[in-house]
């Protein structure tokens, strides 16, 4: 039990150390502030170009991964069985994507995870982790909406979970991250509906004033 706190503690802290915060560092600018008010790269982008987007989607695709990669190297130091292993690699997922979304200094209001979940795709598994950057970025350039993208993200989680790491645990967990990644992006839904959402070309090919 004192392993699944420490690493459900600590990949928590990873996740909340927040590209957006070193943006606004750099800028003066509050992401959570200005555009569609997300801590994310996606905002970064829109609010302050394509470099401030691509810092941001840097960072918090490298925690995502930190999380996962500082798990593997407990296991160099302690032989926990396997099912407790694919428990603590999800747990690390998971509380790493938390921290990102909900960071305690940002009152529990941050960003929506995708970079943080891409790291952590990634890390899991290399091969299926760049299959699934593949079809994210596949979908998102088709639809031109990234948030159809980013569902495919979280389809790959739960199907790494079910293929590779085959417990009621890792699929129940991978499966609620799922629907907080829903629940995070309903007002985009909306938006597409209502043909309000910004597309990715506008917002990749926009020009500067």
């Amino acid at each position: 039990m004192g392993t699944l706190l420490a690493i459900l503690l600590g990949a928590y802290l990873i996740g909340c150390l927040h590209g957006s915060t070193v943006a606004q560092i750099l800028s003066g600018v509050n992401l959570k502030e200005t555009g569609v008010k997300n801590a994310g790269a996606s905002n970064a982008t829109i609010v302050l170009g394509k470099k401030y987007g691509i810092l941001v989607a840097a960072i918090d695709i490298a925690k995502g991964a930190v999380a996962i990669l500082f798990v593997y190297v407990l296991f160099h130091f302690v032989n926990y069985p396997e099912t407790a292993q694919m428990l603590y690699l999800f747990v690390a997922s998971a509380a790493a994507v938390i921290g990102h979304n909900f960071p305690f200094y940002m009152k529990f209001n941050g960003g929506k995870g995708t970079a943080t979940i891409i790291g952590v795709l990634i890390a899991l598994n290399w091969k299926l982790g760049l299959l699934a950057l593949l079809l994210f970025l596949v979908v998102t350039v088709v639809t031109d909406y990234i948030v159809l993208g980013v569902m495919t993200l979280y389809i790959s989680l739960v199907i790494i979970a079910i293929w590779k790491y085959p417990t009621l645990w890792t699929l129940l967990i991978a499966l609620i991250l799922m629907l907080i990644a829903v629940l995070k992006h309903i007002e985009n839904f909306k938006r597409i509906k209502n043909g309000e959402e910004k597309k990715v070309s506008a917002v990749l090919w926009k020009k500067k004033s």
